[in-house]
């Protein structure tokens, strides 16, 4: 059996998650609990984060529930009473999760998603929240920068062969394509997703033919409507040179040589070089792509320097948001029974009770400023950003699809400030809190302090 077969959603947590779980049992807490997930700091560079993960955890919740072989491998492992696996045969998700929806830009402090449920239904999906969530939205929000930071210049996910594992390869295909990518060459993410699929050759293509020429040959034979050639096997410029009689050829039978590709030398020179073979040789249309350890970073360098390229094959530090590979990111308890909850370590702080965001907008139609508030106030003029997607365990709308996501992205990414855009902002976005959230988490902190001082042992 390989492990695929093995793979059981309900066990993808820390065996604290069942610790708990059975400790609630036996003390008969049943009680409705919310869990508050949240972004605690930027990491460098960063500005905002892209909402992404939320359909595959809707269906994770959806379809929540213990396997016979998931609940016999749990008594196997001697940890838990029998009373505690027997319980497990039957739970289900209950509650409510109001969220984020995918596509959109959030902050720090803002909720990305609420779990309202049974404690024992919330404590167990904390893991699972964490790690859809956190991969999808860190892999959306680096291919944003990388949008950006192309200046309307395309770009093609690359990235499957180093991304840590097949599944967050997929993540990786589908997350860039909502973040504007235009397309992957993870040919499962097609399948799966509806992405669209890219590839070129390699340089192994090239080698096994007796001569560069041959490869180029062969290759626009064999794909004589999508011809794109590597051409830094040898030696960059004579392989452009024989790609302009390539193109010359095809030409004469009709045909278009779609485009050149470059993975390594100096891009900048090479790309210029490249572009006036093909602009003196009367094929101004050839595109320049080019790969090749490729981000946020070094795109702007790129094109700031002059380079003249057309699409970007972006790979590895995108695939692995190389610069920033996790985020602070917590699921965190905020109201168990109506009695608000906080946590007072230092630099974990949280804040309590269920709530909303609400966002404002200048007379532009830019983000001007979100305000954090409770659940429960109104906020006139403002837009409320969590919805609620699941209540009573019930899904209360169909699946969006990748397409409808994509496109709510481009919207928000229209109405984001250039300010924070950037590929190194100095601004953060304000997020204000409500006076009425600033003053329960006063009280809840001071009557905290105090019941911890004044209990006797």
């Amino acid at each position: 059996m390989n492990v695929w077969d093995q793979y059981a959603p309900e066990l993808v947590t820390d065996l604290y998650e069942f610790t708990m779980a059975e400790s609630y049992l036996k003390e008969n807490m049943s009680g409705e609990a919310t869990f508050s997930l949240f972004i605690r700091a930027y990491p460098h560079h960063r500005a905002y984060f892209v909402s992404a993960g939320l359909e595959h955890l809707l269906e994770l919740i959806r379809d929540f529930r213990f396997s016979e072989a998931s609940v016999d491998y749990l008594a196997s492992t001697g940890k838990f009473s029998r009373d505690f696996t027997d319980y497990l045969k039957k739970v289900r998700f209950t509650g409510t999760v109001r969220a984020i929806p995918e596509g959109r830009i959030f902050f720090t402090q803002e909720p990305i998603l609420e779990v309202t449920a049974p404690i024992i239904e919330g404590q167990l999906l904390e893991t699972l929240v964490i790690n859809v969530i956190q991969l999808e939205t860190l892999l959306a929000s680096k291919a944003a920068r990388c949008v950006h930071a192309a200046r309307g210049r395309a770009l093609v996910d690359f990235s499957l062969r180093r991304t840590h594992g097949v599944d967050a390869g997929l993540k990786a295909a589908r997350a860039s394509y909502l973040a504007g990518f235009v397309g992957s060459s993870n040919v499962l993410a097609g399948k799966i997703y509806g992405v669209p699929v890219f590839g070129t050759m390699a340089h192994s293509y090239v080698t096994s033919f007796k001569n560069e020429m041959d490869s180029f040959l062969a290759f626009a034979r064999t794909y004589p409507d999508d011809t794109v050639l590597l051409i830094d096997t040898y030696d960059t410029l004579r392989g452009a040179e024989k790609a302009l009689e390539v193109a010359r050829r095809m030409s004469a039978e009709g045909k278009p040589l779609v485009g050149v590709r470059l993975d390594s030398g100096d891009l900048v020179d090479l790309s210029r070089k490249v572009r006036k073979i093909f602009l003196d040789g009367g094929f101004p249309d050839v595109k320049i792509i080019v790969s090749g350890s490729l981000d946020e970073y070094s795109l702007e360098k790129l094109l700031e320097e002059g380079a003249e390229i057309d699409l970007f094959a972006v790979g590895t530090r995108m695939g692995v948001s190389s610069d920033a590979p996790y985020f602070d990111i917590a699921y965190k308890l905020v109201e168990y029974e109506g009695r608000p909850i906080l946590k007072l370590s230092s630099g974990k702080k949280t804040w309590v009770g269920k709530k909303q965001v609400y966002r404002f907008y200048d007379e532009d139609g830019k983000m001007k400023e979100d305000l954090l508030c409770l659940l429960e106030e109104a906020v006139p003029g403002g837009e409320p950003l969590l919805e609620t997607v699941i209540k009573d365990g019930e899904l209360q709308r169909s699946p969006e699809s990748l397409e409808r996501i994509r496109e709510r992205f481009a919207g928000e990414w229209e109405k984001l400030p250039h300010i924070y855009r950037s590929t190194y902002p100095v601004e953060t976005y304000p997020v204000k809190i409500s006076a009425d959230l600033s003053e329960l988490e006063r009280q809840t902190s001071e009557a905290r302090r105090r019941e911890e001082i004044e209990k006797e042992w």
